[in-house]
């Protein structure tokens, strides 16, 4: 195990490391959590980390004119990328990372994505060695607005929607995005519902059925994206001893 921590930028205090970060704590990990929202200051380089998580948030991977932080963020995925640093972006960090490499984001023409929804698996994505591992089916807690329009150049797209949209994809040879919440149960999803009723109940969107579904997939979701998070620790032991 590399005894550097893992980097996890926290974008808002509703979008916490939650499972995820209980599952790399079980498999040993180290994580450095740094909210720039309440003032963190992100370190220059990734010198002193051994991976990079970056969750989500409801802001846009372009808004950097007001959250100024999110210029960084792209700079150390760019970083981690050129160094082979393992970095994993879920949701908004898919985004960011999608960003940063040379991709776009722009609001999803179909409209927003929520549920527990079926993840479009690729044929690629069982050779992965991040993905690989992962049961078939699966299903992913989403809540977004945005998606990645157009990927990176040499982006390996490992999921994708019915209708085409990126859900999950290798954008560098260690940099991976999500567009779901791994990290997400009925806790996180119900404070999610609390800003959100008077706009989903005016597009006919049942937020509680939602909260319903969440709970009731939880064995199945801890299950699933407990092996995404022992798979992206062991990307970090391989990386450590590569370097050792």
């Amino acid at each position: 195990m590399s005894t550097l921590p893992i980097l996890v930028v926290e974008h808002e205090a509703g979008c916490p490391p939650a499972w995820f970060g209980e599952w790399l704590l079980a498999e040993g990990a180290v994580l450095d959590v740094l909210r720039p929202y309440a003032g963190d200051r992100l370190p220059g380089d990734l010198s002193g980390h051994g991976g990079l998580l970056v969750l989500g948030g409801s802001m846009g991977a372009d808004d950097d004119a007001d959250h100024p932080w999110l210029t960084d963020v792209k700079g150390l995925i760019r970083e981690a990328a050129a160094t082979g640093v393992p970095t994993l972006g879920i949701c908004l960090g898919h985004q960011l990372a999608a960003v940063a490499l040379g991709g776009t984001v722009h609001v999803n023409p179909r409209g927003q994505q929520i549920g527990v929804l079926d993840i479009g698996w690729t044929d690629v994505a069982a050779d992965d060695p991040l993905t690989g591992r992962l049961p078939r089916p699966s299903g992913g807690v989403q809540w977004n607005n945005d998606v990645v329009a157009e990927p990176p150049p040499g982006t390996v797209v490992l999921a994708a929607t019915a209708t085409g949209e990126l859900q999950a994809a290798r954008f560098a040879p260690t940099v991976w995005g999500v567009q779901w919440h791994p990290e997400a149960g009925e806790e996180i999803v119900t404070a999610w519902t609390e800003d959100e009723r008077d706009d989903a109940a005016a597009r006919g969107v049942d937020l509680d059925a939602y909260v319903r579904d969440v709970a009731r997939a939880t064995d199945r979701l801890r299950e699933t994206w407990a092996q995404l998070a022992a798979g992206f620790v062991d990307l970090l032991d391989a990386d450590a001893r590569a370097v050792s």
